[in-house]
């Protein structure tokens, strides 16, 4: 067990109804047709499957797709959508488990690396993905770049969500790069607000290049959007795909 934090029964049977974005046509079509063509003929292994946002539809688009779920709670919600025969869903961590066979391709989308609680969590989670990639296989993750440009003098709060239904801001610890996003969402039409929050631990792209140093990887490519848009100063995420060497 890594220091992720488990995702339990209620927050998996909401996650889908709070994604509704991130599961959009608009969202999804990139992100897909990104991951099948890096995916080509071979296998996708997906760390941190979830409910089968992505890894569902990249099924349907023909590609094989393995997942690894820390969450049972997740993975019940996942088959009400896919069979274990269609989508095999391996319990357990995305820093340790192994799961048995090669795979062209190895992705962690959504910031779910920094779920991972400590640098040395986050190395083992690369070499892990190494340990799955045939040659000449890919290891992408999607992660947002700290906002820390944001925070003035003294202040330790960033806001990334002010709507009718939600108010969300992220808290930061800047010695050991903990974030923590706390959201405060409206349930029903009685106006009361329910309050959740999750720990992550924040990482630069310099340092996932280290990391994927560390596991015999090599960066391919970076860039700002599924779309392929270039990765600059301002960009608020990165997809960035490294390269096992053939």
């Amino acid at each position: 067990m890594t220091s992720s934090e488990l995702w339990s029964r209620a927050t998996a049977e909401r996650y889908d109804a709070e994604e509704t974005e991130m599961s959009s046509a608009a969202v999804l079509g990139p992100t897909v047709a990104f991951l099948a063509e890096l995916a080509g003929d071979g296998r996708a292994l997906e760390f941190a499957v979830g409910t089968g946002r992505v890894g569902v539809p990249l099924r349907q688009r023909g590609v094989p797709v393995v997942g690894v779920e820390l969450s049972e709670h997740m993975t019940a919600v996942l088959r009400r959508k896919i069979d274990e025969d269609t989508l095999p869903v391996v319990i357990g961590d995305m820093a340790t488990t192994v799961v048995p066979g090669e795979f062209t391709l190895v992705y962690l989308l959504y910031n779910t690396i920094t779920n991972l609680l400590t640098q040395d969590e986050q190395v083992e989670c690369f070499r892990n993905a190494a340990r799955h990639l045939a040659p000449g296989g890919r290891f992408v993750i999607e992660l947002g770049v700290p906002p820390l440009r944001f925070l003035p003098p003294g202040q330790v709060a960033v806001p990334f969500d002010v709507s009718e239904r939600h108010l969300g801001f992220d808290t930061f610890d800047l010695v050991d790069q903990i974030l923590v996003s706390n959201h405060f969402t409206r349930d029903g039409e009685d106006g009361r607000y329910r309050r959740s929050n999750s720990r992550h631990r924040y990482a630069w792209p310099a340092e996932l290049d280290l990391m994927a140093r560390i596991a015999g990887l090599e960066l391919e490519r970076r860039v700002a959007d599924w779309d392929g848009a270039p990765f600059v100063q301002d960009s608020a995420k990165h997809i960035s795909v490294w390269r096992k060497p053939s």
